[in-house]
């Protein structure tokens, strides 16, 4: 098996800055995902979000979790579950605007490392979206004008602890499913793992790497660059000892943005014509999404095509 892609930042300063490219460009195409280091967060900073984030859901979420597994009589279960996940979670949506004042139980402290964490994420978000462009030969600032809409991008971050569970064979941590937005940035424990990935045909570990950030690209960016890369499915496997933080931080299109596949990456007018991806309104691909989440995405960019044969193709993105 081939070894999962790990990118160093540092290297696109320097002589090695053409390799590294290749590196993320390899990546996008065969993987769907990919590791960075030295990408610009410092490990103190990283500590103090993992620290406050493992404090908080053992004051605040580790009890209650407990108390929803007895209720639901998760303890003993013989058969599989698949209605449920076995995590413990809170969002937290920081574009277009922030409800981090209003998520109760958060300390001070947390809200404030969240928000500045939130910052230092967004920037990674388009500093990545910016080396796509690079790759994909799009200009500079596509894919976040792409992503724009009328309000400017949607940014949250999904905070997640994946508890021991006693039958991880009967439970998964998280079911299989691709992601619905863009490009997604996620930071997860070094010490426990349970993160998949599929790829050709098999599940592949997400090695834990401290002070790592993982990267996984979205149906959006599918769509966008025409099929050139694409969604992954993954899943979080429930694990016996250990709990397991996840901090995932999605960089979406905006709520009313247009989504359809970058004009330079439609290679014929006969592709055009008979196009394999949709074009329509980020929202609208939401709710579906909502309703089929872990169902097959195909199905999903059908529905779409559908519904918005007619829809316009002037982007209502603003610089």
């Amino acid at each position: 098996m081939e070894h999962f892609p790990v990118i160093n930042l540092e290297k696109l300063n320097g002589d090695e800055r053409n390799a590294t490219m290749e590196q993320i460009k390899d990546a996008c195409e065969n993987w769907g995902f990919f590791e960075l280091v030295n990408h610009g967060i410092s490990h103190e900073f990283m500590d103090t979000v993992e620290r406050l984030t493992k404090e908080h859901y053992s004051k605040c979420m580790e009890q209650r979790f407990k108390e929803i597994v007895a209720s639901k009589a998760l303890e003993g279960v013989k058969a599989e579950v698949k209605d449920m996940d076995w995590e413990s979670t809170f969002f937290l949506r920081h574009l277009p605007e922030s409800n981090i004042a209003e998520i109760p139980d958060l300390t001070d402290e947390y809200r404030v490392v969240m928000k500045e964490f939130a910052k230092k994420i967004e920037q990674l978000a388009e500093e990545m979206l910016d080396l796509l462009c690079e790759n994909l030969g799009l200009e500079k600032g596509y894919l976040k004008k792409a992503f724009h809409g009328s309000k400017g991008p949607t940014f949250g971050t999904k905070v997640a602890n994946y508890p021991p569970c006693p039958e991880p064979e009967l439970v998964k941590g998280l079911r299989a499913h691709t992601d619905a937005g863009g490009i997604v940035l996620l930071f997860q424990d070094d010490k426990v793992n349970g993160l998949q990935l599929l790829k050709d045909g098999q599940w592949v570990d997400v090695p834990p790497m401290r002070h790592s950030i993982v990267v996984n690209l979205g149906d959006q960016l599918e769509v966008i660059t025409n099929g050139k890369y694409k969604s992954v499915e993954h899943r979080v496997i429930a694990q016996t000892d250990g709990t397991r933080m996840s901090i995932a931080s999605f960089y979406n299109p905006g709520s009313d943005a247009v989504i359809y596949p970058a004009p330079a990456l439609v290679e014929k007018e006969s592709e055009a014509k008979n196009q394999v991806y949709p074009k329509f309104v980020f929202e609208d691909y939401m709710k579906l999404y909502a309703a089929l989440k872990f169902h097959a995405k195909e199905p999903r960019f059908e529905a779409m095509k559908a519904v918005n044969s007619n829809l316009s193709l002037v982007p209502t993105a603003t610089a």
